[in-house]
This record gives C-alpha cells, structure tokens and sequence, in this order.
C-alpha cells in the first residue's frame, strides 16, 4: 500500500514448516498475529508473578440458572446479561420478565468468522443464539438483547426441539429435538411411534436453512437411545452400549429431497407456507429410506466414545459393568489396542476418573482420577511403526498426606481399641481434584482442588504449564465449596468465575479479576 515494497520472502526461507514454526515464533513483525501473541505472552508472565493476586470483586446470587459466555454473564433465562470484563460487572442489558411460554431451552454464542463478508452490520458483532420453549430460533444481540432474527422451527412433523449445538463450530449448527414418546393411552392402544428425534441443520452467518432430518426407528434400529453430530459425523447411540458412526454431509447430500431458503413459500406435502415462519416453521426435506453406510462401531460401557490423537485413535471402556473406570486406546484404523492402551487408575472412590482427549489439539490424552492426573502422549513402538505406544508426559500430583488412618476408640471397661482403616481415594477430608480445564490463549492447564473439613470445604485453582505440568500460580477461592453442590469454574485470560448450584434451585456467581499490588495485603 502507498507504493511501499513488498518484503522479500521469508529471508529465502521455502520450507512450509520452517514457514509456519518461525511465524509462531513471531519473527515476521508484519504478521497481524505477532503483536496478539506478544500481548498474551506478557499477560501470562504478567498472571504468574508473585506479587498478581486475584480478588473477590463481585458475587451474586440467584433462583434461577446463570450461565457465562466470553465476558457476559446471564441470568434470569437470558433475560438480564452483565459484562465480567469491566473492573466491576456491570449490566450490559435487562429485559421485563419473560412469560413461561418464551422460557429459553438452550443457548449458543455466535462469533464473526475472520474473512466473511457478511450481509449485515450487525452480523459483524457477537450475538447469541436462544432456542425457547416454544420452538422458536432467535438470534440476539450479544451486547444489546435485540432480536436480530427469528426463526420458527416447528411445524406439523414436531413439537419439542430443546438442544442446540456445533456440528462445525461457529459455522454449521444442530437443533435436536426431545426423544418423541407417545402418551401411555396411545401406547396401551397399540400405536406404534417410529420417529425417535428430529435434527434441524443451519448454516449460521448470515442464518441459513439447510435442512430438517428424521431419526427413524425402521431406519436406525429400535433400541436407538440419542444422537449426535459432530464434526460432519453423525452419532448413533443404543441402549446395549453400542456406537455407530455415519457421514452426515453425505446423508445430506443423498437424502435431500427439495432445498429450501428460510422465508421462501413453499408448498409442501399439501401444506401452503413460508419456511421459518409461524405456523408453518420449516418443513421435513431430508428422508432417510435406507440405512447409510456404516463408518465405525464400537461397544461401550454407557455409550463412552471418544476419538482423538494422530494417529487417529479412539477411547472406551469395555462393555460390562465390572471395567467400570478402565479405558482401552485403539487405533481406529484397525481396532488394534496401542502399547500400554490400557489406563486403570484402579481408584476406591464414589465418583470415577474421567479421561478425554487434551483439547489444545497436541493429539495427547488427560485422565484425571481423585489425586492424580496424567497427561499421556503417544509415541511410536521402536521396531513397530504401525503401532502407537502410550506413555506418560506428565503428572500433577494432589498435596495429601497418608490416607491410612487410626481410630481411637475407649471400651466402658477403659480399654483403648484402635482400628485402622483405609479412607477412599476421593475422601472429601484430602486434596481432591475436582475440575481440569485448558486456556487456550494462554496455554495453561488449570486444576480446581478441593478439601472439605466438616460443613466448611476449601479450594484453589492452580495454573500449570501446560508443555511440562509445572505449578506456576495457585489462587485461594475465598468462599466455602461444598463437594455435594454442583460447581463450574472459568478461567478466562484474566478473569475467574465460580458458579455454584446449591439444593431448591439456589445459583450463586463468584467473579475474581487480576490485580497487580507489589504491597502484602489480604487482596
């Protein structure tokens, strides 16, 4: 621009790899991209500092469920939205008190994607996707509440859509039905219901309509439990544990009857509309007569399926109720169990260890039990390139003494008797591990522990590198964490936020900021 010269390439540098390793590293000072990940990486030494604490500086409470989402905290069913960015939380919007009618079911943020040119100013700003009990779509402004966009959802094939979610994230979204089960007169009647669920697919930015499905008994089989899609993959779930996966782009492509743009009329199966529009909402074009080709099934105790890693592997646990807690890693090319591809804790505790693929993409595997988590990473078999090893990166151990403890009993003759014991793993009177998460823009791992002495439960949050599990800040939660409560915690750059469900449907928000103080304070 302005007649200025193009910089020569990369110092003569052609190799992709070296390309893309030395813009990571930010030796291009043109890249747009340096200066953010400069900015991130003083924040994080920044957080890490002794001398940074994070403080208290608001709390709420609540009857009904409050939800966050990048910065906004919502309550009262979406109705009222408060920003968690300024230096206190402040009411970004609140609306009057919606009737039952308009109660939201489920609620997705949309962001702009990076390069679309877009056909409204305002789909340029964040807004939030609401699906409400009475099967309408609407897109909302995120800072405002206004109603973008509307959508209606349910004509004559259903009457109970509840779930959002990402088939591509921030690109192609799923609306899922309720499971449809007939009323107990119909059934004592005979009527036979075939039609599990319906799927309604959007392209999102600028909304669009790409198709309504049917999950269909003839079609999939009686004993279908749920689905779900994800990542272009259709999942199929049933009740003997049994996984199935198909393509879900091609059974779009196949089974697509008519396409249909959202405000087009249309007449469809005798009825006279406007796609999205009430009465009508959006009419059933994709059938499915045969059943897709299969891509993968698998057997797992309560459906638990996971793929992940490079080479692709997938995660389960064998069909039967006694593996409860043991994971086998398989390679999804050929079903063969990799090196070490069985993870037993082997814990004694009320609630299981969970595992999961690490979510920064580095293809390894976290597999948290009550004092211990692991960080696993796959490796090639020396002699075996085929085959993938399982090995350790990392561990992150809770800070508890020995489990082992004696009670001292006294007989009404006076005799002392003691008894020993061995406490479970997950006793609430020892450091337990509660909540694992990942920021991504900063590359931490962050840990939420727990001990519970009486009624009066503590827990801090700990930042751990996230390349060697290295301790690098660890944050008191001031309020009482009980173990019975339902607890979420984000941690979001400079922010903390701990949401709490007590017993009768109580919610409580804790926000926590940064604060830079060098002076020794209680802050």
């Amino acid at each position: 621009a302005g007649g200025g010269r193009a910089a020569p390439r990369a110092c003569g540098v052609h190799n992709v790899c070296r390309l893309l390793t030395r813009r990571a590293h930010g030796f291009y000072a043109r890249d747009a991209g340096v200066a953010h990940r400069k900015n991130l990486g003083l924040l994080r030494k920044i957080m890490c500092q002794e001398s940074t604490k994070f403080k208290n500086v608001w709390t709420t409470h609540s009857a009904s469920p409050i939800a966050y989402e990048r910065g906004r905290i919502y309550m009262d069913n979406y109705q009222c939205c408060i920003s968690s960015i300024a230096q206190e939380p402040r009411i970004l919007y609140q609306k009057s008190k919606c009737a039952k009618s308009e109660k939201v079911e489920d609620a997705l943020l949309l962001e702009c994607p990076l390069g679309e040119m877009l056909p409204s100013p305002s789909d340029y700003k964040a807004s939030l996707i609401v699906l409400t009990v009475q099967n309408w779509l609407l897109r909302l402004s995120a800072d405002s509440g206004e109603v973008l966009e509307k959508v209606y959802l349910a004509g004559s094939c259903c009457k109970f859509f509840r779930y959002l979610s990402w088939d591509t994230p921030q690109e192609v979204m799923i609306v899922k039905s309720a499971q449809n089960k007939l009323p107990a007169a119909a059934r004592q009647a005979g009527i036979q219901q075939t039609v599990l669920f319906y799927l309604a697919v959007f392209q999102v930015l600028p909304l669009s309509f790409i198709g309504m499905l049917e999950i269909n008994k003839k079609i999939f089989g009686n004993s279908v439990t749920d689905v779900a899609v994800s990542n272009g993959i259709l999942i199929v779930m049933y009740s003997m544990g049994l996984v199935r996966l198909y393509n879900f782009k091609a059974i779009l492509e196949q089974f697509m009857e008519q396409p249909f743009d959202l405000g087009q009329e249309f007449n469809w199966n005798g009825q006279v509309g406007v796609v999205g529009k009430y009465p009508f909402g959006l009419p059933c074009n994709i059938k499915i007569t045969d059943t897709p080709p299969l891509l993968f099934e698998a057997s797992s105790l309560e459906n638990a399926f996971q793929i992940g890693g490079y080479p692709w592997h997938y995660i389960i646990t064998p069909n039967k109720k006694k593996h409860k807690g043991v994971f086998h890693i398989c390679s999804l090319k050929d079903n063969a169990l990799a090196k070490n591809g069985i993870q037993d804790m082997k814990c004694c505790s009320l609630e299981p260890d969970w595992i999961y693929f690490h979510p920064d993409m580095s293809g390894r595997i976290i597999h948290v039990g009550p004092n211990l988590i692991k960080v696993l990473k796959f490796k090639e078999v020396k002699n075996h390139a085929d085959q993938m090893e399982i090995a350790e990166d990392f561990t992150i151990v809770a800070n508890r003494e020995n489990c082992v403890n004696n009670t001292v009993t006294v007989t009404a003759s006076g005799r002392v008797v003691k008894k020993r014991f061995t406490s479970l793993d997950d006793d609430p009177e020892q450091e337990t591990f509660k909540i694992v998460d990942y920021e991504d823009e900063l590359d931490l791992l962050s840990t939420v522990a727990v001990t519970q002495i009486g009624a009066d439960g503590r827990a801090h949050l700990d930042f751990h590198c996230n390349e060697h599990g290295i301790l690098l800040k660890s944050i008191p939660l001031k309020e009482s964490w009980d173990v019975t409560y339902s607890h979420e915690v984000y941690f979001d750059k400079d922010l903390v936020l701990h949401i709490e469900q007590k017993p009768n449907r109580r919610f409580s928000c804790y926000v926590y900021q940064m604060v830079c103080d060098t002076a020794k304070d209680d802050d």
